[in-house]
């Protein structure tokens, strides 16, 4: 099949320093959209999966699930999109459109399993490769529109951390007389005060110290605690509708949960190193439950993006250029980031 060369930065090996290189993309096909892309967001699962702290992966590999671009081609029988339109392309690329959830608008949970932006393979065994490189091709089908009003900088990182908080705050109806909590102000924290706060639920921030009261604040926060004060967990027991924990590391749980009403959600949304012990009590004492959320299909991924452009609401960034893609990377680490790093793809070095 014929193909095409793009600029890219990879992983050439597990836990090695990202490099400039060069992957193929397929030839735009019927219903392919081929898609120039301008800023790439980083992801912390970006850096679990190139140092394969979440299990083998696909080497080299070029990381990138929060893309957005300009539509440069379209396939024959495109429908959706046309040259130039402003677009994006979030955590997957293809799934088996067959099985229940496909059909239910929840590709993210395809039974087949869905076909990851990159490190994965698409059903014919070709590797994927994601957005630190100057284009894709993608199935208009997992093409989604970037409206109007969002810096397309600031939008990549909707594509991954504004949808893994929109989907759990939709689907358990976040809103006016309902109080929620957000776990963790970071990356995906600070995008779920901002939407639940847009939603029009009351939100607390829980983060380990106050560094970050004014921006949680600034977000649209009605109140900010810190978990690592004791006191915390004596004040807002019994408060919380809804937690949604955005951070990756084991918890103890019994604390959270005894902070959510009867009836509440613990939501996990990060996905922590180590298996985390059940607190039974914890959940009979309240017919409490723990949930997980993933991210979201393409139709409430879409609906995300509106809601977004209509309220005013992006991520915090900060632009980098491709030659500080690994010091990024180190900061990300280190949680040195507010809130979130894009790289400018334009740096990339030329194929």
């Amino acid at each position: 099949m014929p193909t095409t060369t793009v600029s890219a930065y990879a992983a050439p090996s597990p836990k090695a320093p990202l490099e400039p290189t060069t992957v193929t993309r397929r030839e735009v096909g019927p219903h392919d959209v081929l898609i120039d892309i301008k800023f790439a967001g980083i992801c912390h699962s970006d850096i679990h999966q190139a140092r394969e702290e979440w299990g083998e992966a696909i080497f080299p590999m070029v990381p990138g699930h929060e893309i957005a671009g300009l539509v440069g081609e379209v396939g024959s029988e495109v429908t959706k999109y046309k040259i130039g339109d402003t677009v994006g392309v979030g955590c997957f690329v293809d799934s088996c459109r067959e099985c229940e959830n496909c059909l239910a608008g929840e590709e993210q949970h395809c039974t087949q399993g869905e076909v990851g932006t990159y490190n994965a393979r698409f059903y014919d065994g070709e590797p994927t490769y994601g957005g630190y490189s100057t284009a894709i091709v993608v199935d208009e089908s997992f093409v989604l529109r970037i409206p109007e009003g969002i810096d397309l900088a600031a939008a990549a990182p909707l594509l991954c951390a504004g949808i893994t908080l929109y989907s759990p705050l939709e689907h358990w109806e976040a809103g006016p007389g309902k109080k929620v909590a957000i776990l963790g102000m970071g990356g995906l924290g600070h995008m779920g005060v901002k939407i639940a706060h847009a939603m029009g639920a009351e939100v607390t921030v829980l983060s380990h110290g106050m560094s970050k009261k004014a921006d949680g604040e600034r977000f649209g926060a009605d109140h900010y605690y810190a978990t690592s004060d004791p006191a915390t967990f004596v004040a807002l027991k019994n408060t919380f509708d809804l937690i949604i924990n955005t951070v990756s590391v084991n918890l103890d749980l019994a604390q959270y949960i005894s902070l959510l009403k009867r009836n509440g959600t613990f939501v996990v949304a990060g996905l922590p190193e180590h298996p985390t012990e059940l607190p039974a009590g914890e959940l009979l004492a309240g017919r409490r439950r723990i949930a997980g959320t993933k991210n979201g299909g393409i139709a409430q991924t879409q609906r995300m993006l509106d809601f977004c452009a209509q309220h005013g609401l992006a991520a915090d960034i900060e632009v980098v250029p491709a030659e500080k893609i690994n010091e990024a990377w180190g900061r990300v680490v280190e949680g040195d980031v507010r809130y979130r790093f894009v790289i400018d793809t334009a740096t990339l070095p030329a194929a």
